[in-house]
């Protein structure tokens, strides 16, 4: 079983997403104000949340107004009808329709294209086909995730200046569908388009990106100086794809800002260059056949050393006998290398 390793901010930024869906009944829903739809409740105690979730609905209600937060999860609504939002296009702050069977061709126009507030869209789970992007120039978070993208057209998300997560994972991406898209953003902090059909990584990211996945993807090389254009990511996670040797420039990972980089289920035969500042590396499950000490430290001496903590190695063809007799000094802070 492999150990479970999720960055802080990952970790804060799941909870964060939990506490939009995790609300006691008990404490949160009671009498409903005047104005709620019959079919959902709309608490005295927090009269700017509508709570629509979990009720088999078929169809989006129409919103009153003062709603800033839009509960419809895990129903079974496959349109958005023209009208529903509009008492609120410039209130309405957070729209979760996770788990719904919305088609991108059943959102009709006057509905999020109309929503100049929006801070969270949270539609994942759904049956789309292209994103649908609201003119909210305050959009936060976008989550499209397990829908079925084909396409991600460049000038989306242009003017979305304080846009800081995208999560696409589970669609039917590929790297020309998703050429530009990413430009716009310039306080993007995390990116995930992992489990699509990419051949390489997203071209066009902003600089102030930090965390980037691109699990299980078709990808079998990284650009030369790909990093050198991300001067702030910390975690990098390429692991489930088809990466080789003769795809990995000299030195594309030996970047000063990385923490975590994820190779893991790939087909390298040798340990890629890194710099000393990483700390957690996962190879396992590749064709690696030597160790080679230079890859994680050119000089060895009493400020030159590895700040690696975590190294695995697992599944590949090489033992812990294949370390060369200066591995103590190089690797002095490694506390966990796995070769089985």
């Amino acid at each position: 079983m492999f150990p479970l390793r999720v960055p802080i901010l990952a970790v804060l930024v799941s909870l964060a997403l939990c506490q939009e869906y995790d609300y006691d009944p008990g404490s949160v829903l009671g009498p409903s104000g005047p104005n709620c739809d019959r079919e959902c409740e709309c608490p005295i105690n927090f009269p700017s949340a509508m709570y629509c979730d979990s009720r088999k609905l078929k169809f989006v209600p129409v919103v009153p107004t003062g709603i800033k937060y839009l509960y419809l999860q895990n129903n079974l609504i496959e349109e958005i009808k023209a009208g529903v939002f509009d008492n609120v296009t410039s209130e309405l702050r957070w729209l979760v329709l996770d788990n719904n069977q919305i088609t991108s061709a059943k959102v009709a126009k006057g509905t999020i294209d109309k929503l100049t507030a929006l801070e969270k869209l949270l539609f994942s789970f759904n049956n789309l086909t292209e994103p649908i992007i609201p003119p909210s120039k305050s959009l936060e978070e976008l989550k499209m995730t397990n829908n079925k993208l084909t396409k991600f057209p460049s000038g989306l998300l242009n003017d979305k200046e304080n846009l800081t997560s995208i999560n696409i994972q589970f669609n039917e991406l590929t790297s020309d569908a998703i050429s530009g898209a990413f430009k716009g953003p310039k306080k993007l902090l995390s990116l995930d388009v992992s489990h699509n059909k990419l051949k390489k990584l997203p071209a066009g990211i902003p600089s102030s990106l930090e965390i980037l996945y691109a699990d299980y993807n078709n990808i079998d090389s990284v650009g030369a100086g790909y990093l050198n254009k991300l001067p702030n990511l910390q975690y990098l996670r390429i692991s489930h794809n088809k990466l080789v040797d003769t795809g990995i420039p000299a030195g594309v990972f030996n970047v000063t800002s990385l923490v975590e980089l994820d190779l893991s289920f790939n087909k390298l035969q040798s340990i890629p260059e890194i710099n000393e500042q990483l700390e957690q590396f996962y190879l396992q499950a590749n064709e690696i056949n030597k160790f080679d000490l230079a890859s994680f430290c050119k000089f060895i001496g009493p400020l030159n050393y590895s700040r690696l903590k975590h190294l695995r190695l697992d599944a590949n063809n090489i033992t812990h006998s294949s370390m060369p007799p200066d591995s103590s000094n190089c690797l002095r802070q490694a506390s966990d290398i796995m070769f089985e």
